[in-house]
């Protein structure tokens, strides 16, 4: 009798890589039945403001009525509320980690980030939550990956985001980060916009990018997870078939899952061992200088900063609202 048995691109992929989901709506990661998920202050307020989800900020509103804060204490304490309890409906469905990210305007400030980090972390362990089950997202700044390297010598776990550079890479991975989320997307975005040019996934700067960036640690044995982010199209993913973990839209999730073209590794401890690269010192001006000469991880670095606090204020506008 013949196996008339299809996979999906998803199934494939999870054969190689870590699916994580990269939305902050409970029924599409019940769908997709990812490892783990991802959170921004972006993905927050877009489901906060559908009526299903409402009634978390809410929630969050309730808990903090009896604190005696008021003003913008308030709304911080709300807001950190509102991500935490986001995060526990999230790890409820998941049966691994989920990322809750600091307050992007802490970017470029090491203590404020610390300190944000571990008010996060103390909700979440006061409602029993284990924090190996959390990780903390910092922005990709100097300022943020020493943070996170403090962070990480107490046990507290992070990713660090909007990364778009191997110099933001190995000062990740030389100061002990657990996982990192390398952008494709918004590095093609940048490419494409300059130049003109429609990129093939094989030839996309931005999977290009985080190809060089899984060899490099694969090559010089880091620890740090290497997890993709902000794709563009299915093409992107199956290139980085392999990478430790790839976080995914809810529609690129749809696409994966509906198509059964078949999907091979591209990434593999062993080939990057192989290779021949050399090996790069990070120091403070070496970052910095690295990052000046590279325009579009300069550039996509504050741009995408400064969408995060766009959201951030959005958000707080909102629990304004419901505290008033």
């Amino acid at each position: 009798m013949t196996d008339t048995t299809v996979t999906s691109q998803l199934d494939q992929l999870k054969q190689f890589t870590t699916v994580v989901a990269d939305t902050g709506d409970f029924q599409t990661i019940k769908e997709f039945a990812p490892q783990d998920a991802t959170t921004n202050p972006t993905l927050i307020l877009k489901a906060v403001e559908k009526d299903e989800y409402a009634s978390l900020a809410d929630k969050a509103v309730a808990a903090c009525r009896d604190s005696g804060l008021s003003g913008q204490a308030l709304v911080d304490a709300v807001a950190n509320e509102l991500l935490v309890l986001f995060g526990i409906e999230i790890l409820n469905i998941i049966p691994g980690r989920v990322s809750t990210e600091v307050d992007a305007r802490l970017s470029y400030d090491t203590e404020g980030t610390i300190a944000k980090a571990r008010e996060i972390i103390e909700l979440y362990r006061s409602k029993g939550i284990d924090s190996d089950r959390v990780l903390i997202k910092i922005a990709s700044t100097w300022e943020g990956i020493n943070a996170a390297k403090e962070l990480e010598k107490e046990g507290i776990h992070c990713n660090l985001t909007l990364l778009f550079s191997l110099a933001q890479a190995v000062h990740c991975a030389e100061s002990g980060i657990t996982l990192i989320s390398p952008f494709v997307g918004r590095i093609m975005d940048w490419f494409k916009a300059k130049t003109g040019q429609e990129y093939v996934p094989q030839e996309d700067p931005g999977v290009l990018s985080v190809q060089g960036i899984y060899n490099y640690y694969k090559k010089f044995g880091y620890k740090t997870e290497v997890m993709g982010a902000s794709f563009r199209n299915k093409g992107e993913i199956v290139e980085l078939a392999g990478c430790d973990l790839l976080t995914i839209s809810p529609g690129l999730l749809s696409e994966l899952q509906s198509s059964s073209d078949p999907v091979e590794q591209k990434l593999s401890v062993e080939s990057a061992q192989a290779m021949n690269i050399e090996r790069i010192e990070i120091t403070e001006k070496s970052f910095r200088w690295m990052m000046s000469e590279d325009a579009m991880a300069t550039e996509k670095t504050a741009e995408g900063i400064r969408n995060f606090a766009v959201d951030i204020r959005k958000l707080e506008t909102m629990i304004q609202g419901l505290t008033a």
